[in-house]
């Protein structure tokens, strides 16, 4: 079954009235009004992002408590230990704290949990280990909100303890020396959609002020923070929190930080990435290039690395590390594609894809820390809840499971309405995970595909694809896609827009293109205007397209294609499906 296309409304009068304001094209300021802004002047704030936007560090909840006590410890010089998450944004975090504290003077380090063998957040035995090791104070990033138990074992070994987190707190706080967080309910912060590493730079922000004894901090601590706000931006995007506000500012001006001023590790990973050379670069290139990377080393145990890439002052080091993250992130990505195979051969054999309420497969051997990418893979393409479940090959331990929403289903509710067949769950409402006993999947498969039945409607289980606007190929000029990009950056919550062109036809034949053939180009035309087109793992689209009669309606992604200094308007096509319109003339 297709995607329903579903045409976002607008107000006419609202449109017009932006675009003779703001001197727009149309459909700039159709896309503007889609994102509340109806008048010149928050036209004009939007489209800057002014750095002087970012609130005072010292607002944020907990801070000045967190920062006393951080920086009380660097002056005694005791022992810290930055500890992270094994996700970008926790490395991106633990990054940051490290390499402020460094230029500090502290004596620090970090630590990161291994995601296949300790989980995530807090341990009480990681904070033994690290008692042992002469750790005095524990500076959490990206995790310790929820931590209640543990901050108690800190307590007991004498650890001082300060939390910096944005994950939703639990009904208890835990007890520390300072808690940093944007989303307390007991100290509200006028943004909570900071991500750790947001949260980590406004310390650093924070520490550099009490370094510098004053609010404007000095030239060697302000070229910090510039590079410092480089990998705020990546683990801001790679953590898909909201591109709105803060965050927005953040990017924006962390990207040029990326270009201009990164720190070794970075610059090699996007050399062996091959974006280096790139005039700019864009929150997808952190969302689909730097990110995956780094994730890729904490999905498949090697977090510390991740953190040492970000960390490293050896060239040396930091070449070696980017090419072997390289090589992780091509495992990993191998990895996926079969398990992948493996996944789509068990709905074949097994499933119906089209009545079938969710989709709940098992396989032995499968990588737990790749079962979740493909969960989403399939949740996106079949329009239902997807949980994946990694059996052990001997049976020795319990299976991981991996959850990803579609529907609009809350899957922390589904899981615990099933909880009975499960050892352990948790997660939010879009993805969670899952530990369960080999014994127990198919009863588990059973009551979550009952419980999804009673909550999404038959008529409910397609995926809807919201459209911006309607603009016909005529529109997309070079002078009025470089406006859009100035929405950028896109991601959560300012998604690249999605426009429509109703009634095209192929002008030559589809072909397939990229690795493995996954990729499809072609060229579209409407009228007299032709464009070229590519559609990222979408090569089967080739063949049916060639076997469609007559036009056809395009969904698009308008993008800026800049080779060897020539700048061309492309789209990526993001949907397709026969015209009713007749075939416009050439």
């Amino acid at each position: 079954m297709g995607k329903r296309w579903r045409i976002k409304p607008h107000d006419v009068g609202q449109v017009m009235q932006l675009e003779r304001a703001a001197q727009v094209p149309p459909v700039v300021a159709q896309l503007l009004v889609h994102r509340g802004i109806v008048t010149r002047e928050r036209a004009a704030d939007f489209l800057e992002a002014r750095m002087s936007d970012l609130r005072d560090p010292a607002s944020l909840p907990g801070m000045d408590e967190a920062a006393s006590a951080i920086f009380a410890a660097v002056s005694d010089k005791k022992k810290i230990t930055i500890y992270g998450d094994y996700d970008a944004d926790g490395m991106t975090a633990t990054g940051i704290l490290v390499r402020c504290l460094t230029l500090l003077g502290a004596d620090v380090n970090y630590y990161v949990p291994n995601r296949l063998d300790e989980g995530y957040g807090l341990s009480a035995e990681a904070l033994q280990k690290l008692a042992n090791r002469g750790t005095q104070m524990v500076v959490t990033v990206d995790c310790g909100i929820a931590s209640v138990s543990e901050a108690q074992v800190a307590s007991e070994l004498g650890l001082e303890l300060v939390i910096t987190d944005h994950h939703t707190p639990g009904a208890e706080l835990p007890a520390a020396r300072a808690i940093v967080h944007p989303g307390l309910a007991s100290a509200p912060y006028p943004f909570p959609g900071l991500c750790g590493a947001g949260v980590a730079f406004k310390l650093a922000w924070a520490l550099c002020r009490r370094a510098s004894n004053a609010t404007k901090v000095t030239p060697r601590l302000k070229n910090f923070l510039v590079t410092a706000m480089g990998l705020a931006a990546m683990g801001t995007v790679a953590d898909v929190v909201p591109l709105v506000d803060e965050n927005r500012v953040l990017v924006r001006h962390g990207l040029n930080s990326l270009k201009v001023s990164p720190v070794l590790g970075v610059a090699e990973l996007m050399r062996v990435a091959s974006i280096d050379s790139k005039p700019t670069l864009s929150s997808e290139d952190i969302g689909f290039v730097l990110g995956p990377r780094l994730n890729a080393a904490g999905r498949l145990g090697q977090a510390q690395l991740g953190v040492e890439l970000l960390t490293t002052e050896s060239s040396d080091r930091a070449r070696a590390l980017a090419e072997y993250i390289h090589q992780l992130n091509n495992s990993r990505d191998s990895l996926e594609r079969s398990i992948y195979l493996a996944a789509t051969k068990q709905i074949k054999e097994q499933f119906d894809p089209i009545n079938d309420p969710a989709l709940v497969l098992a396989g032995h051997g499968w990588h737990s820390g790749v079962i979740g990418i493909v969960a989403g893979r399939l949740a996106e393409k079949h329009a239902r809840p997807v949980v994946m479940i990694a059996l052990d090959e001997l049976g020795a331990v319990p299976g991981t499971g991996s959850a990803r929403s579609a529907n609009g289903l809350n899957l922390h509710q589904a899981l615990a309405a099933c909880d009975e067949h499960l050892i352990s769950y948790g997660g939010h409402a879009a993805a969670a995970g899952l530990r369960i006993d080999a014994a127990h999947v198919e009863r588990f498969r059973d009551h979550f595909c009952e419980y999804v039945s009673t909550e999404v409607a038959p008529e409910d289980r397609v995926e809807d694809l919201y459209i911006d606007a309607e603009a016909p190929l005529l529109q997309l000029t070079l002078s009025t896609v470089t406006q859009i990009e100035q929405l950028a950056p896109f991601g959560q919550a300012n998604p690249r827009p999605v426009l429509c062109a109703m009634g095209v036809s192929l002008d030559g034949p589809p072909r397939r293109m990229g690795s493995g053939e996954r990729h499809m180009t072609a060229t579209f035309r409407q009228h007299s205007v032709s464009v070229r087109g590519v559609a990222f793992g979408q090569g089967d689209w080739v063949e049916q397209m060639e076997q469609t009669p007559g036009a056809i309606d395009i969904a698009y992604r308008p993008v800026i294609n800049e080779f060897r200094g020539r700048r061309n308007v492309e789209i990526h096509l993001v949907d397709w499906r026969p015209s009713d319109r007749t075939s416009p003339s050439s």
